[in-house]
This record gives C-alpha cells, structure tokens and sequence, in this order.
C-alpha cells in the first residue's frame, strides 16, 4: 500500500475538544442507553439509533461537496461498522440489560487492554513491557472480582449476568479489532463522511439481527415512555453523530492506544451518574475490581506508549 500524504499535526485544542467529547459523553451514554432499552428492544433501538445518525451525518457531508466513496471504501466501512458498532455498540446494549450502567462502562475499559495485545500480535504495537504486562495481570484479577461479585440489577430481564459480562466483553474485544483495523483503512478522506458510513453500516447490521432476534414481534412505539424517547435523542445527537464522529477521528490523529483513553474517565462518569439517577451501587470487591481495571488501563496505556 503506497504511503499517505503528509498532513498537518492537528492542533492541541483540536485533540483536547476531541477527547472532551468522547470521554463525557460516551461515559453518559451508559446509563442513557439503560433509560432507552426500558422500553425498547435493543438492537432495534441501536439499529436505527446508528442508521438515523449515520443518514444525516452522510448526507449531510455529500450535500457539502464531499465526493462520492468508492466500492473499496464501502467495503472499510463496512467491516469498520460491523466491528465497532454492530459487535461492539450491540454487545454493549445488550449487555446494559442485565448490569448497572457503571459495571458496563468498567468492563468496557478493557478496550486498551485488548488494543495493546492485538497489536502487538498483530505488529502495529510493540512488544509489551513489564509495566503492560503487570496492567494487563491486574485488569484479569479485576474483571474477576467484578465477575464474581456482580449482582445486576436489570431493566427488563433479570439474573443472566454472566450472560450480560460476556457480551460486554466479546464487544470490547471486536471493538478493539475494528479500532486497530481503522488506523490504516479510511473510508473516505473525510473522518466525518467516513463515520457517517460506518454508522450506516453497522445500524443496519444491528437492524437485521434484530429482527432475527423476533424483537419487532409484539413491539409497538405506544408503549415506549417519553424518558425512552428523550435518551434515544441524547444517543442519536451525542452518542452517535458528535462522539463517534470525535473517535474516528482521534484514531487518525493519535495511536489507537491513546484514543483508547476514553476508558480511563468513562467509568467514573457512567458510576457517577448510575449512583445519582438510577440508584446503583458497588460492593466493596466490586468497588476492588473497579480499581484494578482503571489501575490496569493506566497501565498498559501509559506503559506502552513510546519514548519520543
């Protein structure tokens, strides 16, 4: 593959505006998406959450002149959106029924935890060193601890919460493939265009496992409560076209490592917010593994980064 073109270092106002918005509002979407699945099925709901976003947000940028992708780019975006937004976004909304929102966000702080071993099997990161190595040992004992001493509190489907950790988890690993997968295959020149492809590509993969799932059978929009209604806005606005925008662009900007950062801050925002708005808590051993996996994402973060 030919090398890119040169292009400028983005500013540092640029990248800390850019992390801002995936740090806050991806750590508010947790428990926003437990208010949306209240009253919704949930990949139906996250199906056309990303297909409405990634609609505007295209057309939107081929209104503005951007040129139409190519066959070749299609195809990024495809397997770009089915990784992190029909595996990962999907296993993270079905998991969401079964535990608290700030468990959720905690386990999905494994993501630079599987991005510093994909790529370094893979060839894109170093060899980790004994600081990664020790976070990566630290985040296993934390999502132990949390595995064994989770007690959900579900929305529609009670127990079943090894179920809800084993999507949460499975998410976080094919989301960290999809990620490390993004750094060399753009859809499109712009990162706006290209999210908004993705966006389409994986909402409408969401569509059609849902509909297998049976999760229209019975559904009518009448029994959706306006709380619901309110947190499918928030997702579609927020979540989807502003943060994801931002994270597809941070991860041409920066090593996916760093844009991986988010981790670090979404847990205190999704058990901050669990807390004060749908009256989750921890136990001391969860509180533990808590602790553990942010001490782990430290870390293999800062661990693995390279001297300069």
């Amino acid at each position: 593959m030919p090398a890119a073109a040169s292009t400028p270092a983005p500013s540092r106002a640029a990248l800390f505006i850019a992390f801002a918005l995936v740090y806050l509002i991806w750590g508010s979407t947790y428990l926003v998406m437990k208010f949306a699945v209240a009253s919704m099925p949930p990949l139906l709901m996250a199906g056309t959450r990303y297909g409405l976003a990634g609609g505007l947000l295209y057309g939107y940028m081929r209104w503005r002149g951007e040129p139409a992708p190519t066959w070749r780019g299609w195809g990024f975006a495809a397997i770009i959106g089915l990784c992190l937004l029909g595996f990962g976004n999907g296993g993270v909304t079905l998991g969401v029924q079964y535990l608290p929102s700030g468990i959720t966000a905690l386990l999905v702080a494994t993501v630079p935890m599987f991005l510093a071993v994909l790529g370094w099997l893979s060839g894109v990161s170093p060899r980790p060193n004994k600081w990664v190595t020790l976070g990566l040992g630290a985040g296993m004992v934390g999502m132990y601890l949390l595995a064994a001493h989770t007690s959900a509190t579900a929305v529609k489907v009670p127990g079943h919460a090894l179920l809800g950790l084993g999507c949460v988890l499975v998410a976080s690993l094919v989301w960290a493939v999809g990620s490390l997968y993004a750094k060399n295959h753009q859809p499109a020149p712009s990162p706006f265009a290209s999210g908004g492809m993705q966006m389409l590509c994986g909402g409408a993969a969401m569509l059609v496992v849902g509909l297998v799932r049976g999760e229209a059978s019975g559904f009518e929009l009448a029994q959706v409560t306006a709380k619901s209604w309110m947190a499918y806005a928030y997702l579609v606005t927020f979540g989807s076209i502003v943060a994801f925008t931002a994270y597809i662009w941070l991860l041409r900007a920066v090593e996916p490592a760093l844009a991986g950062t988010y981790a670090f801050v979404n847990p205190v925002v999704a058990v901050l917010l669990g807390w004060a708005f749908a009256g989750e808590s921890l136990s001391l051993e969860m509180l533990g593994g808590a602790a553990l996996i942010v001490l782990a994402v430290v870390l293999v973060v800062l661990g693995g980064r390279r001297k300069t």
